[in-house]
């Protein structure tokens, strides 16, 4: 066994057990242990990390802790280029891709309403999930640690908030999502591409009321169901408004992305 010193920084200590949070704590490693494996067993999924500094020197996930060491483990940066350093993962990835967790379907929703192709299934086992994350470069949302740490899992999110729309302001600040969104896009139940149809291919889809006062439509050709402007979208255009910074001033109809589904 080795002896090695480790101090985790802000919202890590949230995995911590509470007497080792916020400070540096000595801890017994197998030898050679790597880095990976003991912030794991101290209850921190890998995902959650963006950089390893052992001794003042940054490092990867197999970096072989020895005796002393003294291991300085931080979140993701939202102020701080850390480019010169070693981040633990190869690269970001380039296209934001989502497979959320059964706990999450509210959030997927919105995501998906904020234009973000997102996977989802209450019936997805934990091994399902992984595989489409490896396969597809998806990011894994979920609330369930022991998830995060499964080995091919490369990019993850803890998801800490409970109601959907504060989950999504959660996501959106920490992954950095306003720059990305295409909201009203996607269908929420799908995931497929929302289609702008004609007015008249909706008139015997929707109800006449509804076809007299709309002027615009989309469908989506997967569950062909059509969607306009509905008596909610006020209230889902101020959510992608405030978590895009997008202006509420959207200009003429047509220079805005398809209706929201009602």
């Amino acid at each position: 066994m080795v002896t090695a010193t480790f101090r985790f920084y802000e919202e890590l200590n949230d995995f911590l057990a509470r007497p080792l949070r916020r400070r540096a704590f000595a801890c017994e490693c197998a030898r050679d242990a790597t880095a990976k494996h003991m912030i794991e067993a101290l209850g921190v999924p890998h995902t959650e990390v963006e950089l390893i500094v052992v001794n003042g020197e940054s490092v990867g996930f197999e970096h072989p802790l020895k005796e002393g060491d003294r291991v300085a483990v931080y979140p993701k940066f939202e102020a701080l280029d850390i480019s010169p350093l070693l981040r633990v993962r190869d690269a970001p990835l380039r296209v934001m891709r989502f497979v959320a967790d059964a706990h999450l379907g509210g959030l997927a929703q919105l995501l998906r309403l904020a234009g973000f192709d997102t996977l989802y299934d209450n019936h997805y086992p934990d091994a399902d999930i992984e595989a489409l994350a490896h396969a597809e470069a998806r990011i894994v949302l979920t609330r369930d640690r022991e998830l995060l740490k499964r080995r091919t899992i490369t990019h993850g999110c803890y998801v800490r908030a409970l109601k959907p729309e504060a989950q999504l302001r959660e996501v959106f600040r920490r992954l950095d999502l306003a720059g990305s969104a295409h909201p009203f896009r996607l269908c929420l139940t799908c995931n497929a591409p929302l289609r702008r149809i004609a007015k008249e291919e909706a008139a015997d889809r929707v109800p006449e009321g509804v076809f007299q006062r709309q002027a615009q439509f989309v469908t989506c050709d997967i569950c062909r169901r059509v969607f306009w402007e509905g008596s909610h979208w006020k209230r889902m255009r101020a959510l992608m408004d405030s978590v895009t910074g997008a202006s509420p001033n959207h200009g003429d109809d047509a220079d805005n992305p398809p209706p929201a589904p009602v």
